[in-house]
């Protein structure tokens, strides 16, 4: 039974992943933004998207091009921990998950929610190169 469900889940993520991949459409996007995201149904312990588009907010890191990027995942869970980063929006705690930085092309991006401010994404950068 738990077989068939995560079956189904994968299916319906790969068929909005074929959608996402021939849309014709371009955001524009910079650094320290946060967007919703279509992450997609993924393995194990990463961090999957929710809802019917798999989504999840996320943080850009970096942005190489106009298609591609770094971002970091957030969370609701929030962790004091190496590789969580704590930050507040709209009187809520939410953490940066630092451990699962990944590329992904700009067709993921869904909307953007917010700015992150300088201060904080300076202290997001530090953790990380702490971390490599």
């Amino acid at each position: 039974m738990i077989e068939e469900v995560v079956l189904r889940k994968f299916v319906t993520w790969i068929k909005l992943k074929v959608k996402l991949h021939i849309a014709d459409i371009n955001f524009y996007f910079h650094e320290r933004e946060i967007w919703w995201a279509s992450l997609g149904a993924n393995v194990g312990y990463e961090q999957d998207g929710k809802n019917k588009k798999f989504e999840r907010p996320v943080l850009i890191v970096k942005k190489f091009n106009s298609h591609l990027l770094w971002v970091l995942p957030l969370t609701s869970t929030v962790k004091e921990h190496k590789y969580y980063f704590r930050t507040m929006y709209e009187n809520r705690e939410y953490c940066i998950i630092l451990s699962q930085i990944r590329t992904i092309s700009s067709k993921r991006l869904l909307r953007k929610i917010r700015t992150l401010p300088v201060d904080e994404f300076e202290g997001v950068k530090e953790k990380i190169r702490a971390i490599l």
